[in-house]
């Protein structure tokens, strides 16, 4: 018995002193854990600083019920109840009674409030007994946040979000999604909880081991007046036309900044919201807005001249075995800028097949140098591929050439179609379509975004000028003629491609079309470049670009200029003047002691209150008791503070 009693106190010394370290750490890793605090995702503003997106705090209001000592939970039991009577309605008894049982039944995770802002928290923990906190009190918090969208289903899409599903994987479209990870998303804090029981942990302090650092605030070049234009413009020709869906983009012309972009699908129900970035990521035929490019070229390489004459038959003409048809009667003999106007799909097809079908290369190559078979390389993930055929590739033929002289054969997205587009409205300059103005940090800039050059001339200036004559023409006395005002000049190009038309007999019964209308707008010296794209809307109502898209672009251009201001910035004059010097030097001084004085908070909403004292040059405790407006300061107003001095704010 004396040597077993002497094995088992040899046992117990090993175990405290020899390996004690080892599984004290192994009972406190059992029993506590780090949790992540998550950081506030930054805010998303438009151009002018309205919010698009926000992170809106939201938070648990727990209680440990047998943290505190029977003499302290006593004292503050009822006037606990009491407040939380008059914070939720219930009468006293009730919460009494709930609260004493979840301290007979040791309940260390008993929820008081689920899912409240943070001016309800404020005043929760101000509650009696929750107010000494998480030792004294068994105060328990939890914060969560929650994206909001205050604009609504305007621009959502474009605006986007950040979304895990149960197997870890990300989705992230839109500016959100594409800036989240380097600027949005903040790093995460940490706080370490003990565990209860039954799977449930609880913060050990009602600090955090690690504070979480919110993300950056991201400022895109959206104008909230211009998207509320071209979102209800492109929703109401949707529903007119009960099209499937479709995107309009407004483009400044000189800097690239989108200034809006709005894509709308429709559901089962038949109606639109933002299903699909339609305008970024989809790539499809574009049909006559094509033919822009097509005559460029020609004109570019002087094989033609605006003036060269083309034969477009009686609207009829077979090429290698394809019959190509322009819409009417046919346009007979025309010149090459006449072709372009009234959209002539013979015209284009047989001035590229004439010149270009012996050296396709030559024609792909003045495709090439204008970017138009690469992305544009856009910011927001998942833009669409452009494919531009070339020989040997599966989709070439002889009549690869002269399909893509009239918007066939190829593929490109509303946005790469519309930056070509700008390009002409622009002297020729190819800049990248941009989203971003600004990453910020409070009034702090992160970067700054500018403009990014992709081709510094596309074309002579005789070309360019030329091109944009034809442009003017098509709105003036061309297929696009229904959008001429005598009072607001614009320029584009129309466009109605078929889609889905590779079994013949089924599109003949179901034929389905693309609408398109490209442009820029005034037609001289552009302010704004746009493009409407709406994909299959109903043959009862109509399918030519012109009907379906042009008016949505016309609407568009006409409100910018009547509901948006535009304003001319002045830059402000440098000069120094003595008496202006020694005013500023005098408020400055003023300012600096203010800084130090109890300022007036009675009026203000107690979160504006709360920060601004805790901004003051002095560090001050700020107790506020209940919530709303300030009604009463403890600390009269000029009086000098002292630092760790309390200043206590009611509020009603």
């Amino acid at each position: 018995m004396f040597v077993f009693a002497l094995a088992v106190v040899f046992k117990l010394v090993s175990i405290q002193f020899v390996h004690g370290d080892k599984y004290r750490a192994l009972a406190e890793k059992t029993t506590t854990r780090d949790f992540p605090i998550p950081a506030n995702r930054g805010n998303v503003y438009s151009a002018d600083g309205s919010l698009l997106a926000t992170s809106v705090p939201k938070y648990d209001i727990r209680i440990d019920a047998i943290q505190a000592k029977d003499a302290t939970f006593e004292k503050y039991i009822g006037a606990l109840a009491d407040s939380l009577h008059v914070y939720k309605g219930k009468p006293k008894s009730y919460y009494r009674n709930i609260i004493r049982k979840a301290r007979k039944n040791k309940n260390r995770y008993f929820l008081l409030a689920r899912n409240i802002s943070y001016s309800d928290y404020i005043r929760m923990r101000n509650f009696p007994l929750l107010n000494l906190g998480a030792i004294k009190g068994g105060l328990i918090v939890e914060q969560t946040t929650r994206r909001e969208h205050p604009m609504g289903g305007i621009a959502e899409r474009t605006i986007g979000y950040e979304r895990q599903d149960e197997d870890g994987n990300f989705t992230r479209p839109g500016i959100d999604g594409a800036f989240g990870v380097k600027y949005l998303q903040g790093k995460n804090g940490k706080r370490l909880k003990q565990k209860i029981g039954n799977g449930q942990w609880k913060p050990i302090a009602d600090f955090d081991q690690i504070e979480p650092q919110d993300g950056y605030d991201v400022y895109t070049t959206i104008d909230v007046n211009i998207q509320d234009i071209a979102h209800h413009s492109l929703l109401r020709q949707l529903e007119i036309y009960e099209a499937d869906h479709g995107c309009v983009v407004v483009m400044d012309v000189k800097t690239g900044e989108i200034k809006a972009i709005s894509n709308l699908g429709r559901n089962k129900n038949g109606n639109y919201y933002e299903r699909l970035n339609y305008a970024v990521g989809e790539s499809h035929e574009p049909g006559s807005t094509f033919k822009v490019m097509a005559l460029m070229a020609a004109l570019e390489d002087k094989v033609i001249d605006t003036s060269t004459v083309v034969d477009t038959k009686k609207g009829r003409k077979s090429l290698y075995g394809r019959v190509i048809t322009d819409s009417g009667p046919g346009y007979g003999e025309i010149s090459a800028a006449r072709a372009l106007e009234v959209s002539s799909n013979i015209g284009l097809a047989t001035i590229i097949d004439e010149h270009y079908s012996q050296e396709p290369e030559k024609f792909l190559n003045r495709l090439r140098s204008w970017r138009l078979d690469k992305t544009l390389g856009v910011a927001i993930i998942g833009e669409g591929e452009p494919d531009i055929p070339k020989p040997g590739a599966a989709n070439w033929s002889r009549n690869a050439l002269p399909s893509m002289a009239y918007g066939y054969n190829l593929e490109m997205t509303p946005l790469q179609i519309l930056a070509f587009y700008n390009a002409i409205a622009n002297d020729g300059e190819l800049i990248k379509p941009r989203f971003l103005k600004s990453v910020k940090s409070f009034d702090k800039n992160i970067e700054v975004f500018k403009k990014e050059v992709l081709v510094e001339k596309i074309c002579s200036n005789k070309t360019l000028n030329e091109m944009q004559d034809i442009l003017k023409n098509v709105v003036i006395r061309g297929t696009g003629r229904r959008m001429y005002s005598e009072t607001f000049s614009m320029a584009g190009k129309t466009g109605t491609a078929r889609t889905d038309y590779a079994n013949t007999e089924e599109w003949n019964k179901d034929r389905k079309y693309i609408s398109s209308f490209a442009g820029y707008f005034p037609a001289d010296n552009p302010k704004y470049s746009c493009i409407v794209v709406i994909h299959k809307p109903s043959t009862k109502v109509g399918i030519y670009g012109s009907d379906v898209a042009g008016p949505v672009f016309k609407r568009v251009a006409q409100k910018i200029y009547t509901d948006t201001p535009i304003i001319d910035e002045v830059e402000t004059l440098n000069f120094e003047h003595k008496v202006v010097e020694e005013d500023f030097e005098s408020y400055y001084e003023n300012a600096r002691k203010y800084r130090e004085l109890m300022p007036s908070v009675i009026g203000m909403p107690a979160m504006d209150a709360i920060a601004l004292l805790e901004n003051l040059q002095v560090d001050v405790r700020v107790k506020l008791n209940g919530n709303g407006i300030i009604k009463k300061q403890s600390v009269e107003r000029h009086q000098k503070l002292q630092t760790n001095q309390t200043v206590v704010l009611e509020a009603s």
